[in-house]
């Protein structure tokens, strides 16, 4: 018997406090756990719709008949359990290697549902979970706004707390965005590619879902959308662990998906957020050897350097973005000052934000480019050279070079031609995206060439380097290592392989 042992999977139960049980009743059968610091935490963040859709939820007749439902008690008993919970424990309580073993197990117990299934069926699941969250944007607006609220309280940078605001059209783009997933190819089954040897053995490689996925995040709610959808689109689990800022924001937003995805036949513990903000999680899934399969970190150099030390799950490590835009003396002025602006200060809070700026000392306008940036209201730090350009540089120290602002603030050195530019990034670049601005194809390509950077770009802003505008639909990090997958992470990056070998009976010699 298949039972989701997440939260979001109830549609009906009760709590019987003599016993210290609680019944739980899912789309795919009947269980009973104890009322204990595992199971009471699976309880929160039910959607009210999950635990009184009994109707909507696919349970042979017998197993209601064995759990005493009745069309008339399933809501007042869902009330009671909800409840019963809430008074007994809190997640924070709850013991976090146990937690995460528990929601892990359920993740990969959903995994294996769910690269079963028919890739129109996950795509249409996918679908109603965008229907579903677009219903709830009053809800998440209304999350998104307590998380606003206590974020200003605690003193949140103006580019963090633009980070975590969602508004209409923010929310519009997420619900699109997971539209826009369930819409793209699905590379799970693709043939990579395929032999025959000379004993008649016909060999093949596809593409196949990694398997259970954690993703650990800080502050930008649209990670929970986006993890989410491309995990299911390509046959992963997901286990979420977003930042204290998002908490409220994270949670309307999974409700609701979950909500979709279970009424399209997805097993709800496929995507589950872990219910506590104790950091102590975060280890856990670190060490979850057997039961995660990959860790995908998303936030600060803290976060990141803390996983890579601690982690026991391969990484696919999203580090910061510091990125640097390289105005060559062949560069149009216009081109590269409208570049430079919209690098930096169109959103200073995402990876992919201009964070050091190069001019060639042969560039005709320098002094004109600093000065737009000045105007346009971003703090400029300097060289020696940049500070000549305009007395309102302010000077730069030696972190400022190795510093992912997020804000707006921009450093400025002044280099000697092409090779000055490249060593400048080879020391500093995070190996996140790059840029050139010249008219010089010869240049450009030869820049193309020699960055070493995940992501490198001509006459295009930084802020390019997102997944949606890739044609990625949405992206689940910015990968700036050299294993697996680089640059945006999609549905491609969330696969691995396996070989197929087809034989006649052949014995090895």
């Amino acid at each position: 018997m298949r039972t989701g042992s997440n939260a979001a999977s109830i549609r009906a139960g009760e709590a019987t406090g003599n016993r210290g049980e609680v019944f739980i009743l899912t789309q795919y059968g009947a269980r009973t756990l104890p009322v204990d610091r595992i199971a009471l935490p699976l309880l929160r963040n039910v959607p009210d719709s999950c635990l009184r859709a009994k109707a909507q939820a696919k349970v042979p007749s017998k197993v209601q008949d064995r759990a005493g439902l009745t069309e008339s008690g399933v809501a007042a008993r869902a009330g009671t359990m909800t409840q019963t919970a809430a008074q007994q424990t809190h997640p924070e309580d709850t013991d976090p290697v146990q937690l995460i073993t528990l929601l892990a197990q359920a993740a990969r117990e959903a995994q294996r549902m769910l690269a079963t299934m028919p890739s129109a069926t996950r795509a249409a699941a996918l679908h109603l979970a965008a229907d579903r969250l677009e219903a709830a944007a009053a809800d998440v607006l209304a999350a998104n706004a307590q998380d606003l609220s206590a974020g200003a309280a605690r003193g949140l940078s103006p580019a963090m707390l633009d980070r975590l605001a969602l508004d209409d059209a923010r929310l519009a783009g997420i619900v699109a965005g997971v539209r826009a997933v369930a819409d793209l190819p699905d590379p799970v089954g693709d043939v990579i590619d395929s032999s025959q040897r000379p004993n008649g053995l016909r060999l093949q490689r596809i593409r196949v879902p990694i398997g259970t996925i954690g993703i650990i995040y800080e502050s930008r709610p649209n990670v929970t959308a986006d993890a989410a959808a491309l995990c299911v689109r390509a046959g992963n689990a997901a286990l979420l662990r977003g930042g204290s800022e998002a908490v409220h924001s994270n949670r309307a937003i999974l409700a609701a998906l979950v909500e979709g995805l279970v009424a399209g036949g997805v097993p709800a513990a496929a995507v589950q957020l872990v219910p506590t903000q104790d950091r102590a999680a975060v280890g856990a899934m670190l060490t979850a050897a057997g039961l995660i399969d990959m860790i995908v970190p998303r936030g600060g150099k803290s976060l990141v350097a803390r996983v890579q030390a601690d982690a026991r799950v391969p990484v696919l490590a999203h580090l910061d973005g510091i990125n640097h835009t390289y105005v060559h003396a062949a560069a149009d002025p216009a081109m590269a000052t409208a570049l430079a602006i919209n690098a930096k200060l169109r959103r200073t809070g995402v990876c992919g934000a201009m964070e050091t700026l190069l001019i060639d000392a042969a560039f005709p306008d320098s002094a004109a480019l600093v000065a737009a940036l000045i105007a346009a209201g971003c703090e400029v730090r300097g060289d020696g050279r940049a500070q000549a350009l305009d007395p309102r540089v302010i000077p730069a120290s030696a972190n400022d070079w190795d510093t992912e602002y997020l804000d707006a603030i921009v450093s400025v050195a002044v280099v000697d031609g092409l090779e000055d530019a490249l060593a400048h990034i080879a020391r500093h670049s995070s190996a996140h995206t790059d840029v050139i601005v010249t008219d010089d194809d010869t240049v450009a390509e030869r820049f193309l060439a020699e960055v070493d950077s995940a992501i490198v770009m001509h006459n295009a802003s930084s802020q390019f380097a997102d997944g949606g505008e890739f044609g990625l639909g949405a992206e689940i990090g910015i990968a700036t290592g050299r294993l697996h997958a680089r640059g945006p992470v999609a549905l491609e990056g969330l696969t691995t392989y396996k070989w197929q070998v087809r034989g006649q009976g052949q014995p090895r010699p």
